[in-house]
Parts: structure tokens; sequence; C-alpha cells
């Protein structure tokens, strides 16, 4: 296993059973078995590290697609609300605000 992990070999290291909690190189020295739970260690720390991030990568695709369909128009809103508001997609305050510009632009046009 000590040579796998020289040559940085972690799957071949994984078979031989780095991540094993029990195993333990009985005729090693101390500074072989402390690099072997090192080894260990790291190894455990970058598999955990690796599915924290896939979940949070699962988690922001969860996310935004919640949020495009939120954004959505529902499939009977879409034709009524393009014909009579063509500023569907400026905020409530500002399509009011529009929406008032625009009848007294035409009630000044009907003078």
């Amino acid at each position: 296993m000590q040579a796998a992990l020289r040559r940085d070999d972690f799957d071949a290291a994984i078979e031989l059973g780095l991540l094993d909690a029990g195993i333990d190189c009985a005729g090693c020295n101390a500074a072989c078995r402390d690099a072997l739970r090192a080894a260990r260690l790291a190894r455990t720390r970058a598999l955990a590290a690796r599915e924290r991030f896939r979940a949070r990568e699962a988690r922001l695709a969860r996310r935004q697609r919640e949020r495009r369909e939120r954004r959505r128009p529902a499939a009977g809103d879409a034709g009524e609300r393009a014909a009579t508001t063509p500023t569907a997609a400026l905020p409530p305050a500002a399509a009011a605000a529009l929406a008032r510009a625009l009848a007294r632009a035409g009630r000044r046009g009907q003078r």
C-alpha cells in the first residue's frame, strides 16, 4: 500500500484497503504507520469534500429549477398577460408608473 501511495496511485491504495479503519501494518515502523494514517485521513476528507460539493451542486440546480418554474407564467395566463400589459417583465411599481404615463400621453393625444 505504501508503494501505491508513493506512486500517487490512490485507486490502488484504496483497493488494497486504505480506507479500512482496521488495517495497521504491524511489521512497519511508527513513521510508516503514521504516514498510512495520514493518507487515510486525507483520502477520507477528500471524499467527504467531494460528496459535499456534489450535494451543493444538486441543491443549486434544484433551486435554479424552482426559480425558473416560479418565473414562468402559467399556460393560461400567458396570452392574457401579454395582451393586457406589454410591460410584464417590469417590476409592479415600474409597470404601474409606465401605465399611468401611457394613459396621460393617450389623453393628451385625444385633445
